[in-house]
């Protein structure tokens, strides 16, 4: 919640400022309130803020929005009030997922290499997509929109440049930040400039004070077209302290109106869900007995880091770690809080903020696959809501 490494919590601790308390059961440790309150990173945890209220626009904006997947992004953006003249999407299993939802859309099947925005010209406001983290050559000296061909953020900004929508919004997973020690997003950033935008200061967003029940982070790039920006105007979602959990996400309460509903789902094999049946809600592979402990863990028990997602049970009253593609595989366990399996797809999309009525199409796999990628849902209406206010303030 706060954003400090536990390297930092350690420094503060053997520095004096924070003292911590150890669990004798267990050697976790814990802070107590008086001693967090010294911190000012750690404000975040006392704000008795009510839950945030969503800025809702009465004009439909224009949007296109490229490398669609499953629609975490688009979901949360048509929720905001944005009408989608376009989407984009290469894997068939994802458009027919967004066909399934909304067949009212204009959903592009294909490599987007072939899609041509200039028709587009002057009727986009927005602009997004979730374009895939990719090295650059640097051999040139330039770095320009030329460079970047043979990637898919020049596809990105090709459209920016054939379309001009008023905004434009990517996002990309928290590694882009040091990709390439920082000159992937340096060069995005600049052949954003050149096309005539002003790029905001990334913002990396943890989901978590967005309402989603999981502890899940996105990048996001925001850059405005130079005819239409303010200086100072717009503003990218505030925080919200309450922190919803996997209760929230699975049982009928203030983020959903009833209880999960059964659907399919993956199984462990009957020795792994032997081993995993020993773990307690919120415990991992440490919990375990120390002879099955090796057992289980193999040569990865002598190496170092604390490998916390392997043979991880989730617990009630925290959110959810960040889902993968796969809930069952060996590195990122992602098992139900009392029941010894996966999580179901239902589940995963519930933990994704996906409304109970968006279906996705294709085998299990598949709909993992889909789910796991997505933004949440509740995170993308957040930006989406903060552009809305943005271009209704241009009125």
């Amino acid at each position: 919640m706060i954003g400090c490494s536990k390297e930092t919590l350690r420094r503060w601790e053997k520095s004096g400022k924070l003292n911590c308390v150890r669990n004798p059961m267990n050697n976790f440790r814990y802070y107590k309130r008086e001693e967090l309150e010294k911190i000012p990173q750690c404000a975040i945890l006392f704000k008795n803020k009510p839950l945030s209220c969503l800025y809702q626009s009465h004009s439909r904006y224009k949007t296109i929005e490229l490398f669609a997947g499953g629609g975490g992004l688009a979901c949360g953006f048509h929720l905001a009030g944005f009408e989608h003249i376009l989407l984009n999407e290469m894997d068939h299993t994802c458009c027919e997922t967004l066909r399934l939802n909304r067949p009212d859309w204009n959903i592009i099947e294909g490599d987007i290499a072939g899609v041509d925005f200039h028709k587009f010209e002057g009727q986009v406001d927005v602009l997004t997509g979730g374009f895939p983290c990719q090295a650059f050559s640097y051999a040139g000296e330039r770095r320009g929109f030329e460079d970047a061909r043979g990637t898919l953020f020049y596809q990105f900004a090709r459209a920016v440049k054939e379309c001009q929508p008023r905004i434009a919004v990517g996002e990309n997973v928290r590694g882009l930040l040091t990709h390439e020690n920082g000159q992937t997003i340096t060069t995005m950033v600049s052949i954003l400039k050149d096309l005539g935008y002003v790029v905001l200061p990334p913002q990396l967003l943890k989901a978590i004070f967005y309402k989603v029940p999981q502890k899940r982070e996105r990048l996001f790039i925001v850059a405005i077209r130079k005819d239409v920006y303010r200086e100072g105007l717009f503003e990218f979602p505030q925080p919200d302290s309450r922190v919803y959990t996997m209760r929230d996400a699975l049982k009928s309460g203030d983020l959903y109106g009833c209880d999960v509903p059964i659907s399919e789902g993956q199984k462990y094999p009957p020795k792994k869900a032997a081993v995993l049946a020993m773990v307690p809600p919120g415990g991992y592979w440490r919990d375990l007995p120390l002879n099955i402990q090796k057992d289980y863990m193999g040569g990865s028990f002598y190496l170092g880091g604390g490998k916390t997602g392997m043979a991880r049970r989730l617990s009630w009253d925290e959110p959810c770690l960040t889902l993968t593609c796969s809930p069952a595989q060996k590195q990122t366990e992602r098992c139900h809080p009392e029941e010894t399996r996966p999580l179901t797809v239902r589940e995963y999309a519930r933990i994704q903020t996906f409304p109970d009525d968006w279906e996705f199409f294709g085998s299990s796999s598949a709909k993992y696959k889909q789910i796991g990628n997505a933004v949440p849902v509740n995170l993308a209406r957040a930006v989406a809501s903060a552009v809305a206010k943005y271009l209704d303030s241009l009125n």
